[in-house]
């Protein structure tokens, strides 16, 4: 059994792991890689409202599994909260499927892993912070939206390894899962 440090140490890495999509079994058996992915509150509208067609690429890629939608609490009360205003209302929305598409696709993260970098991008729209934090707390490669403040960041987060792109820049079709 193990203790103290020795337990919180393997805690620790077994979640980032986890986080970062890289589970791997004993011996030399490989478990597939499965890139991460955060899609911002307009990007879920344009996929499971809308049915936008540009949103197909990320809405398949999540479906079939070649991509791990990331989410959290903060990211799914925005949801609820538009949704309950009646934005979308005359569109007509299938909320039980979008909710049910949510709970059968969704990856939900419960807190920010311990030792976050405290010192990054900051988004003009503290709103849509959320997002950027949720993406880099878990090693996401793609932040999908079409929000202004959220694109105006791309520049500067494309060093720490996450794309932020608009749904008809997001082309994950291609998407392989690639051995660990």
């Amino acid at each position: 059994m193990l203790q103290g440090n020795s337990r919180s140490s393997l805690v620790r890495k077994a979640f980032q792991y986890i986080r970062l999509g890289k589970i791997r079994q004993a011996g030399r058996q490989e478990v597939a890689v499965i890139p991460n992915l955060v899609l911002d509150t307009n990007a879920v509208l344009d996929w499971l409202v809308f049915e936008n067609p540009a949103s197909l690429a990320f809405g398949d890629a999540i479906t079939a599994g070649r991509v791990r939608w990331i989410v959290n609490a903060a990211v799914r009360d925005e949801l609820a909260q538009v949704l309950a205003r009646g934005v979308v209302d005359r569109w007509q929305p299938d909320l039980p499927r979008l909710w049910r598409t949510w709970e059968r696709h969704a990856t939900a993260i419960e807190r920010p892993p311990q030792g976050a970098p405290q010192h990054r991008p900051q988004c003009t729209d503290a709103d849509d912070q959320k997002f950027v934090d949720l993406a880099l707390d878990t090693g996401s490669q793609w932040l999908v939206t079409r929000d202004r403040a959220l694109l105006k960041l791309a520049r500067r987060v494309r060093a720490l390894g996450l794309a932020i792109v608009t749904p008809e820049q997001c082309s994950l079709a291609d998407t392989a899962v690639a051995p660990a």
